[in-house]
């Protein structure tokens, strides 16, 4: 039996790696054909904590499972987890489960938009407007971004152009109040972080509130905003929150293999130790948004992109089954998304054996990390850099004799390659 593993020696939420797991996907939930029968699917995830465990992961980074219409991202109940994943007593059972595997615990909090099926709302738009003072009739009307004045109205705001994805109101204060309410009452249930979806739609000033109140309850609480473009370090010390995902890397790690340009490369890592002066970016080759990285560089090519990971400073996260070799391409297009999300087995022993060795590798690069906690904040220099290779060194802060040296290359036929070596020239990894 695993031991327990008390809050105070489990890994703090920056020096974490995160398995990310989309649950509504991974335990194969149906998410489009309205079935919403109760079934304890989260459950599932447990038995996958060794296999992360041994992976070498420290945190369990879940996609949403509160209550929602289809994908988790058009929330019904902030408070209700989704019947098709369980009951909350199945997640207090996963986070007690996380927490005794030594693994802290991310919830996805999609506070920037709500469900257009969303039950407050629909009661606000069917209260109405009083017809001659064109006051709202609902007390509740503030909390949501609503246009009363437009002919045939009122029309709610969509998020992004999804109709039924509607935007909360975040310049009113019983928004702020209410997000706040939602994430203590998870926090009391024991988890140690939130990734907040959509960080980049909602006002920075609502985040700094909202963070601040939740950490004067909950001291330690990691924050994680989801942010693609813009000032990265600008947004981390407005929002308060600790770090923002780091899509700038993600993107020149696979184009700089596929278009043989690691100028891209360095020029990106050049502004990652920048943003690194000041917050520890969480890093990543792919989540639930993108493309697997075995589809766009094979499965050795995604094994490279993992080593540039996991020798820059940053906080990794492994989107599930990319430690497999898992391929899926993500479309534009109504479902897009589902070939980047799909089931798991029940357990780690019903896997095909076909992603064995992308398991054993990444596992090996994994605790390479972990054997060089300072990896979290290194500073990372160039040492030489063409078309088709790319030499770095990556330092320990305040430490130039404990570093590791990268060497990655491209071959005429397009494939990557990576060699790790430690201060005293010998092979640590090599792909």
């Amino acid at each position: 039996m695993t031991q327990s593993v008390s809050p105070s020696d489990r890994t703090p939420g920056a020096d974490s790696i995160w398995w990310h797991v989309y649950p509504l996907g991974a335990c194969g939930a149906p998410i489009h054909d309205g079935d919403r029968t109760q079934v304890p699917r989260l459950r599932m995830l447990i038995n996958w904590l060794d296999y992360a465990v041994d992976l070498g992961a420290t945190g369990l980074l879940l996609g949403p499972i509160f209550d929602s219409a289809t994908h988790g991202y058009d929330t019904l109940d902030y408070l209700c987890i989704d019947p098709r994943l369980g009951s909350v007593e199945d997640f207090d059972a996963l986070v007690e489960a996380c927490h005794a595997h030594g693994m802290n615990i991310m919830l996805d909090g999609v506070f920037s938009h709500v469900s257009d099926q969303y039950p407050p709302l629909r009661a606000v738009l069917e209260a109405g407007k009083d017809p001659v003072s064109g006051t709202p009739n609902s007390p509740d009307a503030p909390l949501f971004h609503i246009d009363w004045e437009s002919d045939g109205g009122p029309y709610p705001w969509f998020f992004e152009g999804n109709p039924d994805l509607v935007r909360f109101d975040h310049t009113n204060a019983r928004v702020k109040d209410f997000v706040q309410q939602v994430m203590e009452y998870w926090c009391a249930r024991g988890i140690d972080g939130w990734r907040l979806d959509a960080a980049y739609s909602v006002p920075t000033e609502f985040w700094a509130d909202v963070c601040d109140r939740v950490r004067a309850s909950y001291p330690g609480t990691f924050f994680l905003g989801e942010v693609i473009h813009g000032d990265y370090p600008a947004f981390v010390g407005d929002a308060h929150v600790d770090t923002v995902t780091q899509y700038e890397l993600w993107k020149a790690m696979w184009s700089s293999i596929t278009d043989k340009n690691f100028f891209e490369l360095d020029w990106t890592l050049k502004r990652h130790g920048k943003f690194l002066e000041t917050f520890v970016p969480q890093t990543f080759v792919g989540n639930h948004d993108t493309t697997r990285i075995s589809s766009l560089l094979g499965a050795d090519g995604g094994l490279v992109a993992q080593a540039i990971i996991m020798t820059l400073g940053g906080t990794p996260s492994i989107y599930y089954g990319d430690e497999q070799g898992f391929t899926g391409v993500k479309e534009d297009r109504q479902f897009g998304d589902d070939a980047v999300r799909p089931p798991l087995p029940v357990s780690p022993g019903e896997l095909l054996g076909f992603g064995h060795t992308t398991y054993q590798a990444l596992r090996s690069l994994v605790w390479l990390r972990r054997k060089r906690p300072w990896l979290t904040r290194a500073l990372t220099t160039t040492v030489a850099v063409t078309n088709t290779s790319y030499s770095y060194r990556s330092c320990a802060l305040g430490d130039d004799s404990t570093f590791v040296d990268v060497q990655l290359s491209i071959d005429e036929a397009g494939t990557a390659h990576a060699l790790i070596l430690d201060e005293g020239g010998h092979t640590l990894w090599q792909k």
